[in-house]
């Protein structure tokens, strides 16, 4: 954790700018449109009368002298400008109905800024309203950054911090917020060794209604800066009128019990906050993971039970034969202690979760995983710096070996993000190796770890989980669809290309703790973790 200040370029588009422009582009739009009635033009008291060329734009002898001396054409139509600024509103607007976005990227084009990408401070902008108060949840935190994304106006507001309750933690978040009266701090409990409070998640009160952002980036700068992330924004949910209106996904049921869970006074006011407020037109769910071994009913409330009762539920019976080989893809930043063999976790209890339509499928459809080759990371836009945020060890590794055969390639082109290392984490089904549409997908701040997602005790009577983690899946059933397209409008905004690329022979999957001294990243550096 850093405490440095820093400054972010990011400049929003004023309301008065962006009408300016829509008014231009009315203009000149009218302005460009052509009779198909050819009408003659007049250039000068001299000059003869010319015709308008029926084929107009299209005409394909423009640049036949005889043919131009006898006909005009019209002047070419402006290209629509790639370099426009979206507002927060208009992306959000643009972004419908999925409202999925990932983060912007220093150092690509403007356009791959614009569609269905988000900042920090375009979350937090002025545009969405007034705020009242806000929380955040995260893993790391640098609590100067973090103010300096709040608007000037809204700095002063109350603001909770959420984090895992650690000796380190509390002593650097303690002295980081000390000078922030506005800032209350509110450590989660960790109960069982060797978890994280690991949850991305976002809390704005406005005086119009509720805010929730699920997201994957660590409150620091560069997590917000060169990686690809993954941001949902849901609508700002209005204050009820005495009924108590839920979404169709039990999504406010499900955020209520997560929070709880927390058992921490400063999260009352949320609490209290969230049952006063209408989540009706959120069609997310809601999958999180909380640390404890849950037992009874509690098994199918969090980690990989929770998705497989969702998908079980939501899905339908008859998908079930019509998908069951269809592939399942996993994307990650950080791989945990998975066992001996594949079979001893995840292509056994985790991949059985992953594959769940409304029965037991037998099947066992292909399971691809995508993680960072170490290829992939040095020629990243941080070079081996990008590996820090990918710790992967060399213990796990070497005990995992077979793990390699399931890995792909970060590749990312169609969204000009291959070299913009991802810390976000999906999983996701196809309905068939054409990967042109999804049964589901799933964004979530969960790596592939038993920590996170939970693995079976006592003869699969209690799930334990070591980890909080927090995510929203979409299933087509709520967009109204049958399934996700990836190509026809609207397009489910996927953040890499599909389908995934295959590790070559040569391709070795990145280790956090392990020398690159071979080959010169993209800023001329080596890696040396022991330096």
């Amino acid at each position: 954790m850093t405490t440095n200040k820093r400054t972010s370029s990011t400049v929003l588009t004023d309301d008065s700018e962006t009408k300016k422009r829509k008014k231009d582009d009315v203009t000149s739009s009218s302005s460009s449109t052509t009779s198909k009635e050819p009408t003659p033009t007049f250039l000068n008291e001299n000059s003869p009368v010319k015709k308008l060329c029926e084929y107009g734009e299209a005409c394909y002898r423009q640049k036949n002298p005889l043919h131009t001396a006898e006909y005009d054409h019209p002047p070419a139509r402006e290209k629509p400008s790639t370099n426009k600024h979206l507002s927060p509103i208009e992306k959000l607007e643009q972004s419908e109905p999925f409202r999925f976005f990932l983060t912007t990227v220093h150092g690509i084009s403007h356009i791959h800024n614009q569609s269905n990408a988000m900042s920090f401070k375009e979350i937090l902008s002025t545009q969405h309203g007034q705020l009242v108060r806000s929380a955040q949840f995260n893993y790391m935190f640098d609590i100067e950054f973090i103010l300096e994304q709040y608007p000037s106006e809204f700095r002063l507001k109350p603001l909770l911090i959420v984090y895992g309750d650690s000796r380190h933690d509390n002593h650097s978040l303690k002295l980081q917020s000390s000078p922030y009266p506005q800032i209350e701090l509110c450590p989660a409990r960790l109960d069982i060794p060797y978890g994280t409070h690991h949850t991305k998640m976002m809390f704005l009160l406005y005086e119009t209604g509720l805010r929730i952002v699920i997201h994957t980036a660590n409150l620091i700068e560069q997590d917000w800066k060169q990686k690809t992330q993954g941001i949902w924004i849901s609508p700002i949910c209005p204050k009820l009128n005495g009924t108590t209106e839920e979404s169709k996904t039990n999504f406010k049921k499900d955020l209520i019990q997560y929070v709880e869970r927390y058992r921490a006074k400063q999260l009352q006011f949320w609490l209290k906050t969230i049952t006063e407020h209408d989540f009706s037109n959120i069609n997310v769910h809601l999958i999180g993971s909380i640390p404890g071994r849950h037992t009874g009913p509690d098994m199918n409330k969090f980690g990989h039970l929770k998705l497989r009762q969702t998908l079980k539920t939501y899905i339908g019976l008859e998908n079930d034969a019509q998908y069951s080989s269809a592939p399942i893809v996993g994307q990650f930043s950080s791989i945990g202690s998975l066992g001996a063999t594949a079979n001893s976790w995840l292509t056994k209890e985790f991949l059985t979760s992953l594959k769940q339509l409304n029965s037991s499928a037998l099947e066992s459809p292909e399971l691809k995983l995508i993680y960072p080759s170490v290829e992939n990371v040095r020629t990243s836009l941080e070079g081996y710096m990008a590996g820090g945020s990918l710790p992967y060890n060399i213990q796990n590794a070497m005990k995992q070996g077979w793990l390699v055969n399931f890995f792909h390639q970060w590749k990312a082109d169609h969204r000009q993000r291959s070299r913009a290392s991802p810390h976000i984490k999906t999983y996701l089904r196809a309905t068939n190796d054409q990967y042109k549409q999804l049964l589901w997908f799933l964004v979530t701040s969960a790596n592939l770890s038993k920590a996170a997602w939970g693995v079976l005790e006592k003869n699969n009577t209690q799930l334990m989980i070591r980890s909080y983690e927090i995510g929203v899946l979409f299933i087509p059933k709520q967009f109204s669809q049958s399934v996700f397209s990836v190509s026809d409008s609207p397009a489910f905004p996927i953040p890499y290309d599909l389908p995934p690329v295959k590790y070559q022979s040569t391709d070795k999957p990145w280790v956090v703790d392990i020398a690159y001294k071979n080959q010169p990243d993209s800023h001329g550096n080596m890696w040396d973790p022991s330096d």
